[in-house]
């Protein structure tokens, strides 16, 4: 009865969240919900002169797909002047939506899909010389807290920096998806960590580019361990991907089932 119940709704919303009124309608609630939590909040801030730095300049601002909801509300307020990078994906264009509303154009595409795309318009944002990006390098899938390659060809191209930002709260909730995606609860103390700037040279060899690619890796893993440490938080797993995330929850669903009928 409930799988039934479950492939109706499914059936009936699927085709009513690709209207975009209605996307701009979950858009402006969820932004309504992300201000209530933000300005009930203590927050504390690491390097801020660094965010005040760059926030209108060429950089390229990196966070964990799994952490992104109170980084929006800090990023309005501190005035950034910034395109991010979305999924063509009716949630990535809700999430765009949703972006827009804290002041962000978007950019459509991913490292799976319309890569080159996103290069070409991320290179051009960049030698404007105006904005600034954000974007996921674990995104949009996964593995989870691997640092993917596009935000270090955005940086070796046009010479910008790029800025590792990680934030962590005393009360949150955990959602039970790859990215393990980390929603701030009202009251709580939120703690928000941004890095140091770091060039990509651009004549760097193969080598010396993977080198790079892991020293970012290590600096936004080490953000993340030490914020979600301090408040004993659970410990986010390293390269999970979406795809073995749900391959992973039916086989352990078809396991309870069985055990229930025992």
């Amino acid at each position: 009865m409930y799988k039934t119940f479950r492939k109706l709704w499914k059936a009936f919303w699927e085709p009513v969240l690709r209207f975009p009124f209605i996307q701009w309608l979950i858009a402006a609630f969820m932004a309504v919900a992300m201000w209530f939590v933000y300005f009930t909040c203590r927050k504390k801030i690491t390097n801020w002169h660094v965010f005040k730095q760059y926030r209108r300049k060429p950089a390229v601002f990196v966070f964990w797909h799994g952490r992104s909801m109170m980084l929006s509300p800090i990023v309005c307020l501190g005035g950034m002047r910034a395109y991010a990078v979305a999924s063509r994906h009716q949630d990535g264009r809700m999430m765009a939506k949703l972006q827009r509303l804290f002041g962000l154009k978007s950019i459509y595409g991913s490292t799976s899909e319309g890569g080159i795309s996103v290069l070409r318009q991320g290179v051009r944002v960049l030698k404007d010389g105006r904005f600034s990006m954000c974007m996921s390098p674990d995104g949009p899938g996964g593995p989870s807290l691997r640092v993917q390659d596009g935000a270090l060809y955005f940086a070796k191209m046009t010479g910008a920096p790029i800025i590792p930002v990680c934030y962590s709260c005393s009360h949150s909730w955990f959602q039970n998806r790859w990215d393990r995606y980390l929603v701030a609860l009202p009251f709580s103390v939120i703690t928000c960590k941004i890095g140091e700037p770091i060039f990509v040279n651009p004549k760097a060899s193969p080598d010396e580019f993977e080198e790079t690619r892991k020293k970012i890796e290590d600096i936004m893993v080490k953000q993340l361990r030490e914020l979600d440490g301090a408040f004993n938080l659970f410990q986010v797993e390293q390269d999970l991907t979406a795809g073995e995330f749900k391959k992973h929850k039916k086989e352990m669903k078809k396991i309870m089932k069985n055990k229930g009928r025992k």
